[in-house]
């Protein structure tokens, strides 16, 4: 089957198996190395993705479910003003994240924020914990979502005065 979709902004289309999961496509046939198919099993965060917004396993994903969708890895995220938003709030509350967890903690903090200008504490720990790393203090990992926010905040309200 032909599994077409739009790739960090780019319409593609890929053959596919049934039995193909999305993470593979993305790794094999389209060399985005920032997924990794670490768990298998949708627990580890390693694989994730925005489809259409929202935070996803892509190793959980058959490939087809992708069909007329959207999908954003870190890397196209990384060209989007939002993740600079993301980054620096994270900077500014001093939150560091280890390798293994970055790539998800933006792409949870970026489909958070598109959902919810304003989260609060609670929403944040309980998308966050889409990322089970331990290498972040929770109350920093709250303080640099919030940041993210108010940078984002900033970011459109001077955008809308010009």
């Amino acid at each position: 089957m032909t599994v077409s979709f739009i790739l960090n902004g780019e319409d593609v289309a890929v053959k596919a198996r049934s039995a193909d999961r999305l993470v593979d496509l993305l790794r094999e046939r389209f060399g985005v190395a920032g997924v990794l198919p670490d768990c298998r099993r949708g627990v580890c965060g390693k694989c994730l993705v925005l489809l259409d917004g929202r935070l996803a396993p892509s190793c959980l994903l058959p490939a087809f479910k992708a069909r007329g969708r959207e999908v954003v890895t870190i890397e196209g995220f990384a060209q989007t003003d939002e993740y600079g938003d993301i980054k620096g709030g994270f900077a500014d509350a001093g939150l560091e994240t280890c390798g293994f967890c970055d790539s998800g903690k933006i792409l949870a903090a970026a489909a958070l924020l598109e959902r919810n200008s304003r989260p609060s504490r609670e929403e944040i720990l309980a998308e966050m914990s889409a990322v089970p790393c331990r290498c972040t203090d929770p109350e920093a990992l709250v303080k640099g979502v919030q940041a993210a926010a108010d940078r984002r905040a900033r970011r459109l309200y001077r955008r809308a005065d010009q």
